[in-house]
């Protein structure tokens, strides 16, 4: 159970991540494609729809499939969207990968603290979540040194 447990949280750190990611790639969005500022913002954006939409369905699927078959779900989401958005060849690719990982992101925010709830030992369970929730904001937190580390690989303009 504590391996399971240790997993979720796990989802925690990616949520965090994949969230916070795009803040140090659209420099390198903005001139690889020539974006305006709506379209910078569309790029930005699009995983957050995604999230909305993932977050909307996971209750229903999580009831229908199982918790985790819809995490698993998830995940294979975040990889999608990994793959998907290191090598799109315009905008529109970017952002349905995107949207793609914001689906698992908006999914992984609903079903993996309920999961943590349900398999966790009443006496620990809201420490359990709470660590599920400082996964997520070390996710962010790692991206943004990530970033900082990427900024001088190339160009910015």
């Amino acid at each position: 159970m504590n391996d399971t447990i240790n997993m979720r949280t796990v989802y925690g750190l990616l949520f965090g991540y994949d969230t916070a990611v795009i803040s140090g790639a659209i420099g390198f969005l903005k001139t690889k494609f020539e974006l305006t500022t709506a379209m910078q913002g569309w790029a930005a954006s699009s995983a957050i729809i995604g999230c909305i939409f993932g977050a909307m369905g996971a209750g229903w699927a999580s009831d229908r499939f199982g918790r985790e078959k819809v995490l698993i779900l998830t995940a294979i989401l975040f990889a999608i969207s990994a793959i998907g958005a290191a090598v799109p060849t315009n905008l529109t690719q970017f952002a349905i990968f995107r949207f793609i990982g914001g689906l698992g992101i908006g999914a992984a925010s609903m079903v993996s603290p309920l999961y943590i709830t349900e398999l966790a030992p009443a006496s620990i369970r809201g420490k359990l979540v709470s660590y599920y929730q400082l996964a997520i904001v070390i996710g962010i937190l790692v991206i943004f040194f990530v970033n900082t580390l990427i900024q001088g690989l190339g160009d910015e303009a």
